[in-house]
């Protein structure tokens, strides 16, 4: 396989192949995009725009990316119960959280009609609070963040609405809007 750049840091093969179900069940999924013409580009500006300002900061040594590009069958394996455990392997939402990037259904129409292109990631040794910070003060031109907490992943997309829309979630998981000095307390 070519190795496909999505900007200064990160390859096409490691924002899709992050995922702990995908490293579980690697021989089952294929993790790359079907829509490429468009996909790719999404997750390029997405790359240029957010990801490499924030390597750029913080070093490539201390990111993690815990979830890229979401598959076809991606999507259908998070959505699969363990059978030890009884649990979904995941979640995914991919009619909101833009992890589908420009992906279409059987019927032509794109999962996501958001458009644009998400991740989730940390900074090792950096509360996420602070991450979003200083993501909000750059000015990083994101869409939607949702902020999971100061020891967990935050989730970022760019997309065409430019949003810079903030949810938190509350501890039974419902998003709620919130502004940054409410996440930074």
């Amino acid at each position: 396989m070519t190795v496909v750049s999505l900007g200064r840091y990160l390859t096409l093969e490691e924002f899709c192949t992050c995922t702990q179900t995908y490293r579980n069940y690697a021989d089952q999924i294929d993790p790359f995009p079907k829509n490429s013409e468009e996909t790719l580009p999404a997750l390029k500006v997405l790359c240029q725009h957010i990801i490499d300002p924030v390597i750029d900061e913080f070093g490539r040594d201390r990111f993690l990316l815990t979830f890229g590009f979401c598959s076809i069958d991606l999507k259908r394996w998070l959505a699969k119960k363990d059978p030890l455990t009884g649990k979904k392997h995941g979640i995914a939402t991919p009619s909101l959280d833009q992890h589908m990037a420009h992906e279409v259904n059987r019927n032509g129409q794109y999962y996501c009609d958001r458009l644009g292109a998400s991740c989730d990631f940390r900074i090792l040794d950096l509360p996420s609070d602070e991450l979003v910070g200083w993501i909000v003060a750059q000015g990083l031109p994101f869409d939607s963040l949702y902020f999971y907490g100061r020891n967990r992943p935050i989730h970022i997309s760019y997309g065409p609405q430019q949003k810079r829309a903030i949810w938190a979630f509350t501890e039974t998981g419902v998003p709620t809007k919130r502004n940054l000095d409410e996440i930074l307390i």
